[in-house]
């Protein structure tokens, strides 16, 4: 078994502290379990997302110019 060394913030260590108390387990018991259940969210993607190609693959490099165009033509506010 790893040996790692964790800071926590006074609440989560009081957290801690008291499931020790509780459980009468181990520390390093409780954050095992811990990290063996965690599952992280993964966040959303936007609605739409990859769900349309302009055609250009170039965007990041352009976009400035590619805004200052639209603007120009009247295609954006």
């Amino acid at each position: 078994m790893n040996t790692i060394t964790i800071q926590l913030t006074g609440p989560t260590a009081e957290k801690l502290r008291r499931l020790v108390e509780e459980e009468r387990r181990a520390e390093s018991e409780i954050v095992r379990d811990a990290l063996e259940a965690y599952r992280p969210t993964r966040r959303r993607l936007p609605t739409g997302t990859g769900k349309y190609h302009s055609g250009q693959n170039d965007l990041a490099q352009k976009d400035e110019e590619i805004l200052a165009e639209a603007i120009k033509e009247g295609r954006w506010p």
